[in-house]
């Protein structure tokens, strides 16, 4: 099982990703959200705002006025943030859940 610095590095992992595109000047058309990933395993979660983009504002815990939450095993985000497990296979074996509007949901499949 990865630990709660792991996930955190997991997860600012994505935030250095959006950087790097926007510094190309191809940022993600995305819509400003706010993001929780829930770490059922390690009783943590970690949140940011997307906006314009960007993932900004990163901490440890939960934000109830969160529009896209994600829920995954401290395991799985790092295999999903390192390229070694799939989104889709992730999602579709239910060891990613979303919970967001179809909407959001299609907009924001390009993040991890």
């Amino acid at each position: 099982m990865a630990d709660r610095s792991q996930c955190e590095i997991a997860f600012r992992s994505i935030a250095d990703r959006l950087d790097r595109l926007a510094a190309e000047g191809r940022p993600p058309r995305t819509p400003d959200r706010t993001i929780v990933c829930r770490i059922p395993d390690l009783g943590t979660a970690f949140s940011g705002e997307l906006r314009d983009g960007c993932l900004r504002d990163l901490g440890e815990g939960h934000r109830d006025d969160a529009q896209i939450t994600l829920t995954v095993n401290s395991d799985d985000l790092i295999a999903v943030t390192e390229g070694r497990l799939s989104v889709l296979s992730a999602w579709t074996s239910g060891r990613l859940k979303v919970d967001a509007s179809v909407r959001d949901l299609l907009r924001v499949r390009s993040l991890l």
